[in-house]
């Protein structure tokens, strides 16, 4: 028998006190639910892992087949005599975006918890290191809670520095000689939009854990699952409450480029007013044809000079009067 199986990630049995023992394949394979809860976490893209999932884990095929999908909802879905679950979390990567999340996948029973990943979670890291110091999960949902928690916790610091980003951009929209950064405030909002975009779902799908209905289920988990929905709800008030304000930091910018247009256009539209008649007597008196009147008068120009310069002195009083200037 093999020794481990490429893409096992790790496999700890649970000894229902806080800690955890590391278990190899063989003993995995040998594993029955009297011996304590097992804890297998296994890296969907392996094709060994795949394989197992698939034909050799016992699991019912739809939960299998969830289990390796290649994109997945956050959802919770009572399945067979367990429960599929699908979360996401904040990707660890220093360079990857807040909305670039990472997607964690569960089967949950009373004694056996299977959970896969593509991609690395600092939140089963997290736990995987309380069980070590004797201070973890001591059951199959209390480690989902414990789980769902590490997931949530990093949110905050996510909508805190969007709230950073929205303050600068608000500070810079007061402050008429500064320039708002338009780049910055279209990046927060596509942000914002897609991060909620698996938050909702994941908060329903948390909140559908909370109020399951089964024997093998500790209240007090389900107790500590609600201060984690209630963590989580309030990180989304907050992101709704940011992109609210890049909306009206929006509305602002567009509203100020509006009146900015109208004023050029009311510029040139008196512009236009006023040269209009000037137009229509120079066009007048520029006809070749006999008869223009001071045609050979030396001060003829002159006089028509003046009597535009009435005209216009007329039109700005009108203008005046009428309170368009």
């Amino acid at each position: 028998m093999n020794e481990s199986l490429p893409g096992m990630l790790h496999a700890l049995l649970l000894d229902g006190q806080g800690g955890a023992r590391r278990l190899d394949w063989p003993q995995v394979s040998q594993w029955q639910p009297q011996q304590g809860v097992l804890w297998l976490h296994l890296d969907f893209s392996q094709s060994d892992a795949r394989h197992w999932l698939l034909n050799d884990s016992g699991l019912p095929p739809l939960v299998a087949a969830a289990l390796v999908a290649e994109d997945s909802r956050p959802r919770c879905t009572p399945m067979g005599d367990g429960l599929l679950m699908a979360l996401r979390g904040i990707n660890p990567s220093p360079h990857s975006d807040p909305e670039d999340m990472v997607s964690l996948r569960f089967y949950l029973t009373e004694h056996r918890l299977i959970t896969t990943r593509r991609r690395p979670l600092e939140a089963t890291a997290q736990t995987i290191r309380n069980l070590e110091q004797g201070m973890g999960p001591k059951g199959s949902m209390a480690c989902v809670v414990a789980l769902a928690q590490a997931l949530v916790q990093p949110i905050e610091a996510v909508v805190e520095a969007f709230e950073d980003e929205i303050d600068a951009l608000e500070a810079s929209l007061v402050n008429k000689g500064e320039e708002v950064d338009r780049n910055a405030l279209t990046n927060v909002r596509q942000q914002v939009i897609a991060l909620r975009r698996y938050l909702s779902p994941q908060r329903e799908a948390l909140g559908r854990l909370a109020s399951e209905r089964q024997p093998w289920i500790p209240a007090r988990n389900q107790l500590w699952l609600r201060e984690v929905l209630d963590h989580l709800s309030r990180h989304i008030e907050g992101i709704d409450e940011v992109r609210e304000r890049a909306a009206l930091v929006q509305e602002e910018l567009l509203g100020r480029a509006s009146e900015q247009l109208n004023g050029r256009m009311y510029v040139l539209s008196i512009i236009t007013a006023i040269f209009l008649p000037l137009g229509f007597f120079t066009g007048l008196l520029g006809i070749n044809v006999g008869g223009i009147p001071g045609a050979s008068e030396h001060h003829a120009f002159w006089v028509v000079v003046g009597g535009m310069l009435a005209v216009v002195g007329f039109q700005l009083v009108l203008l005046r009067w009428k309170r368009w200037l």
